[in-house]
């Protein structure tokens, strides 16, 4: 969503003339990535700035590629129609890459989100070294930037989504006790090897997965909402007035990591009575009767479909999982007074089942106030949602600055070679 009042407060707080023109320029671009094409006349009512001001705007944007426009084909007044303006998605691509427990997720995205391919493939439990899955990487993204577009097509950089605690500001993976991760350094190995200066950034996949559900999914439009990536473990992103809570170095959001039966089990990170210990994975292959090591994307769907079926014991299963779920977006409910909490990861796929035992925990566990406000929803882009966020983390960078994107001769050519 755009600031219908970004132009106005750009000038409250006394900008510089160039200063004023980027944010500007930003409000422009952003509106157009989110949204889609819009009319001149469009983006002058959104962003509050004069029509004149609105096409010097487009031309800058049209100049460097990152928009085209079309004739309008509709007038409201007399006169001709109104030029549409369309975002080129060849103006700006990313790579999203999104490393998690069972699988390795890689896509060529272009601005205003659209997807040229994208692949995900299973990856055995054990095969996680951070050499061998930058290997699986580069295999993956060779063929994807093969088969981008030729011509002027600007490739931005690199967004990765990463199943553990990161610090976004050198891409390090601090730890990732499902993966077996420590001290990580994994933007400067993908840069290595694949042979590019472009910038990668490197996030939590769950605060990717809000970012994703906030910009382009079912929390579209919603400024305060939670997201939870649910899979052999348990992250929480959370959007607070718009924006991600991230923390000092990043870290925030590690709600899996948090206190819920203190007689509970060991986690993988070592405490007592984790979240994820009662509302993850393993605890409803445990409640099943399976293995944690019996786990993946084939077991998963083993398990849903028994539940399709109606097999009491894994509807059981669930209803316990859904309990120690709720009880934990109540706690989520009462610290963050969100008006959307979003069930991703393993909650999407078995959000039937979950849904209303979830709902009568969070009445147990959360004050009547807030929990009146919050709504548990499933999330729109499902085992996507990391993904999609990746691609995002990076249109951020574009989008506060169009101008700084630096076209690559011959994209194709980058990790051509591996």
């Amino acid at each position: 969503m755009v600031d219908r009042s970004s132009s106005k407060v750009a000038h409250s707080r006394g900008m510089g003339a160039d200063e004023l023109r980027r944010h500007n320029l930003e409000s422009v671009l952003r509106y157009l990535h989110l949204t889609g094409p819009a009319s001149r006349s469009q983006l002058t009512t959104v962003t509050a700035l004069n029509r004149s001001t609105i096409a010097d705007l487009v031309a800058e944007l049209t100049e460097l590629g990152l928009v085209e426009e079309t004739p309008g084909t509709t007038s409201s007044g007399p006169g001709r129609p109104s030029p549409i303006v369309v975002i080129r998605p060849e103006g700006a691509v990313v790579l999203a890459i999104e490393i998690s427990v069972d699988s390795v997720a890689v896509a060529t995205v272009g601005l205003g989100g659209h997807v040229y391919n994208k692949v995900r493939v299973a990856r055995p439990r054990g095969q996680f070294s951070p050499k061998v899955t930058i290997q699986d990487i580069a295999k993956l993204a060779g063929p994807l930037f093969d088969s981008l577009p030729g011509g002027r097509t600007y490739f931005a950089g690199i967004g990765v989504g990463a199943a553990g605690v990161v610090r976004r500001s050198d891409g390090v993976v601090v730890v990732a006790p499902n993966l077996g991760w420590q001290e990580v350094p994994l933007a400067e190995m993908l840069a290595t090897s694949l042979g590019i200066d472009q910038p990668i950034s490197v996030a939590n996949e769950a605060d990717l997965g809000a970012v994703a559900e906030h910009r382009r999914g079912v929390g579209s439009g919603i400024d305060h909402l939670i997201y939870l990536s649910g899979e052999v473990g348990l992250g929480a992103g959370v959007i607070l007035d718009g924006q991600p809570l991230l923390g000092l170095a990043g870290y925030a959001g590690e709600a899996g990591h948090t206190l819920i039966n203190p007689e509970g089990r060991e986690c993988r990170c070592g405490a007592i009575g984790c979240w994820e210990t009662e509302a993850g994975e393993a605890a409803l292959l445990r409640h099943v009767g399976l293995e944690a090591a019996d786990t993946g994307t084939d077991t998963l769907e083993s398990v849903s479909e028994r539940a399709r079926s109606g097999d009491p014991k894994v509807l059981e299963a669930l209803a316990e999982v859904g309990r120690w779920l709720g009880l934990g977006i109540g706690n989520l409910i009462n610290t963050f007074n969100p008006k959307l909490v979003v069930l991703g990861g393993m909650y999407h796929r078995f959000f039937e089942f979950l849904e209303g035992p979830a709902n009568e925990a969070v009445k147990l566990r959360a004050l009547d106030a807030p929990r009146r406000m919050a709504a548990i929803t499933r999330s729109a882009l499902g085992s996507d949602a990391p993904l999609i966020g990746a691609a995002e983390l990076m249109f951020s960078d574009v989008l506060a600055s169009p101008a700084s994107i630096s076209e690559v001769a011959n994209t194709p050519g980058i990790i051509s070679a591996h």
